[in-house]
């Protein structure tokens, strides 16, 4: 299973970023792809795994046959490695681009030679399958008569809809935007997902029979024609602040801005939210934040702020978290290092959170005043207001997660919720009710696009099963 001292003789290369200062003045893509034999090299660093982490709970959550696709690669049968692939794996085009890659922190080799690198090879495959030809629409030779409503095209919706397609039914996609795609299109920018490639997953998927119905908002009289419905709205509704002075004029949810963003992009305009010349100050230092901090730089911001709560994860892999579950390390993302690039310094700011917003006397923001915070005896974050401080801001973007799925949803479809805001599937994992299921964020609470993919087609297959007894 790939070469044998492949991970003694090889180092472990990266699709290297485009350079800071190049891409940090435009939108397109991050990264620039290594030649064909490079990408045979890597493969061949995966070794004999006795137990491979890498496709495990710990590693994959879709299971990915990654220690066989990359032994195929290693050995140039780059067709038998994207059919591996694409056995388990719907999208590999997103998750190849926006997967924190799980399976890499997983691998045997991750603490001491560096992981393989699963993610660059499995984008490099299904790319190649687009290029070559080798991907084309896979239309069911039989029809099962069974119609199925999936409301949301986001990541898990998108899988349900695959997965239910190639079980031989119809389904039939809603989504509320002007464009399908969901977090994929809104939610992520476009240096980190071109929406080209959205877009490409989109056509082949309706050339596959999966029919898409846009500017729609779903409710019970819409889809109750239908045998089946899956609720793949995501985890739509943003944690507040609960700080004075949220409501000024300035302050911002980041899914808002993002999505305005990126609708900026594709039309070719200035954005209404932009950052041009703002001093900016980002609340939340995940993903969502990273993406504000890379979006604002290419507006044009004239500074910028990262405030994160937690504290500078420790530097020691093995530090309260063994392997092989996720490092806590201090992770410096694409954002962050175009900032530090820019600003000279990382933007962020770790155990501090807004205690006030400062509004102007017409009501828009002018100023943030932010405290340091630390965990007290219970666990508990603890204000600490002699250490408080006024920055100047006049665009504030609040990144710091989200609380639960949507409300007019949930009330439309008379959903029950739990404590995280998701709905009560009393009668499987994914069913709420006879005909009725959910899937992906809107199931578990916001996680990661691979995690709702993975959801997604667990989702299709309940309703497959479910199906049968009609």
């Amino acid at each position: 299973m790939g070469k044998a001292t492949g991970f003694l003789e090889i180092e472990r290369r990266e699709n290297p970023y485009r350079p800071k200062d190049a891409r940090a003045r435009d939108f397109e893509d991050l990264h620039s792809a290594l030649p064909e034999a490079e990408r045979e090299r890597q493969a061949a660093r995966c070794m004999n795994c006795g137990v491979p982490y890498c496709q495990s709970s710990y590693g994959c959550p879709l299971h990915n046959l990654i220690p066989e696709w990359n032994d195929l690669l290693y050995r140039g049968d780059l067709r038998g490695a994207l059919g591996r692939l694409l056995k388990t794996a719907p999208f590999p085009e997103f998750t190849g681009r926006v997967c924190p890659a799980l399976c890499e922190k997983a691998c045997m080799m991750a603490e001491t030679d560096g992981a393989t690198t699963n993610r660059d090879n499995e984008l490099f495959l299904v790319e190649e399958g687009f290029r070559r030809g080798w991907i084309q629409p896979r239309v069911p030779t039989c029809r099962t008569g069974r119609r199925i409503a999936v409301v949301g095209s986001g990541p898990s919706g998108l899988a349900a809809a695959d997965r239910l397609n190639q079980l031989g039914h119809e389904a039939t996609v809603y989504e509320r935007a002007d464009r399908p795609g969901g977090l994929l299109i809104y939610g992520i920018p476009n240096m980190k997902l071109p929406k080209d490639v959205v877009a490409r997953r989109i056509a082949l998927m309706a050339a596959e029979g999966v029919r898409f119905i846009c500017n729609t908002e779903a409710e019970p009289e819409m889809v109750s024609g239908f045998d089946a419905t899956v609720l793949c709205g995501g985890a739509r509704t943003p944690r507040r602040l609960n700080a004075p002075g949220e409501d000024a004029d300035g302050v911002h949810f980041a899914v808002d801005f993002l999505t305005e963003a990126t609708k900026a992009v594709l039309e070719k305009r200035e954005s209404t939210l932009s950052a041009r010349g703002k001093y900016v100050i980002v609340v939340g230092g995940g993903d969502t934040g990273n993406d504000c901090v890379g979006t604002c730089l290419r507006q044009g911001c004239k500074s910028l702020i990262e405030l994160e709560m937690m504290p500078a994860a420790p530097l020691d892999r093995l530090a309260n978290n063994p392997w092989p579950e996720w490092p806590r390390v201090l992770r410096t993302d694409y954002g962050q290092l175009e900032a530090a690039s820019i600003f000279g310094s990382d933007p962020r700011v770790f155990e501090t959170t807004v205690r006030e917003i400062v509004p102007d006397a017409q009501g828009h923001i002018r100023a943030v005043r932010v405290c340091r915070i630390q965990r007290n005896a219970e666990g508990r974050f603890e204000t600490l207001p002699e250490t408080t401080r006024t920055l100047e801001c006049d665009l504030l973007l609040i990144a710091a997660g989200f609380v639960g799925c949507d409300g007019p949803t949930a009330q439309a479809f008379g959903l029950s919720l739990t404590r995280r805001g998701t709905p009560e599937t009393s009668l499987s994992a994914h069913q709420i009710a006879p005909g009725l299921f959910a899937a992906g964020d809107m199931r578990t609470g916001q996680a990661l696009v691979v995690r709702a993919i993975a959801d997604g087609v667990a989702a299709a297959d309940e309703i497959h099963a479910y199906l049968k007894t009609l």
